[in-house]
């Protein structure tokens, strides 16, 4: 955190995990932390945890903030993530903070892991809970700092300090992915929790390499072309498959589009066997060059907006 400049915002619950997060942070860096707490509208018992954080804030001398938000319509917990995420991104700006921090920790990286396991998640999904990213839509850091933690060592803190946290229904409800794997972890003693979360850290890595190499390959291999008509990004498609991915979704989105992984993969793969595609808004079109001085030829794919349709 020495790069940090402005308090440290902790996104505070009332469960035992947020609760366990702020006494920590009261200790470490007392003076120089505020608390949000989210209430999002779903259940009648969110006015009183907002109201437990506010009182458990007053007696350590932390700054408050209470925050409601609406949901839109759609999956639930998605909703709820993003409008939570938006609602730190606004107190964050407000408040002048240096960065935000969330109480996820081991059991919930291991959890993550499965449950991306499950539905063949890519390896920027794999790598689970980052430890350290950007609120979405800004640049304010959103850190991690309990990933190496135990559920149950933080709840120990919260009940030595004498304090009841909140408890929410839906943690046990099996209407959530989330809860089934959390219940079939606690089953299985075989599946550490510990491991897997160190496992989601390895994978996490390896993901970092990947945006390094994707870094590289969008500096050196593509390059915007001189045209009057439209912008045209030219690549020279010549890496593996999974950095291809994350270069075709970078030329979509600087070309005002959006896509996403296994969508910029299907069109990759075309584009790859010499077929046109077209994805986000975005045309593309596959060729090849000569490398000069050689026999070889270079693949190169050339990105431009969608012209628009036309109407009758």
């Amino acid at each position: 955190m020495e790069d940090r400049n402005g308090p440290l915002g902790l996104a505070v619950s009332g469960g035992p995990d947020s609760l366990a997060l702020l006494l920590l942070a009261a200790a470490a860096l007392p003076g120089e932390i505020a608390v949000a707490s989210i209430d999002h509208g779903l259940r009648e018992e969110a006015a009183s945890e907002v109201a437990l954080v506010e009182g458990l804030c007053a007696a350590l001398d932390v700054p408050f903030t209470a925050i409601s938000v609406r949901l839109e319509r759609g999956n639930l917990q998605a909703k709820a993530r993003e409008a939570r995420y938006a609602a730190l991104r606004e107190w964050a700006c407000d408040q002048n903070l240096g960065a935000v921090a969330t109480a996820h920790h081991a059991d919930d990286q291991a959890e993550t892991l499965l449950m991306r396991l499950a539905r063949g998640s890519g390896l920027p999904g794999l790598a689970g809970v980052r430890a350290g990213t950007l609120l979405p839509d800004s640049e304010i850091a959103l850190i991690r700092p309990l990933l190496w933690a135990r559920k149950a060592d933080l709840e120990a803190l919260v009940a030595s300090a004498g304090i009841t946290p909140a408890q929410d229904p839906s943690n046990a409800s099996r209407a959530f992915d989330r809860v089934r794997v959390r219940q079939h972890l606690a089953q299985h003693d075989w599946l550490d929790a510990e491991a897997l979360a160190t496992s989601a850290g390895h994978l996490a890595e390896a993901a970092r390499a990947l945006d390094w190499y994707a870094e590289l390959d969008w500096e050196e291999m593509v390059a915007l072309e001189d045209d009057e008509d439209s912008p045209t990004y030219r690549y020279y498609a010549n890496v593996p498959r999974v950095i291809q991915i994350e270069t075709v979704c970078r030329i979509v989105s600087a070309l005002g589009g959006r896509v996403s992984r296994s969508e910029a993969g299907r069109a990759a793969d075309r584009l790859w066997r010499g077929e046109n595609a077209s994805l986000g808004g975005v045309l593309a079109s596959a060729s090849s060059e000569p490398m000069e001085g050689t026999p070889l030829h270079w693949r190169v794919w050339r990105f431009s907006p969608e012209p628009p349709r036309r109407t009758h």
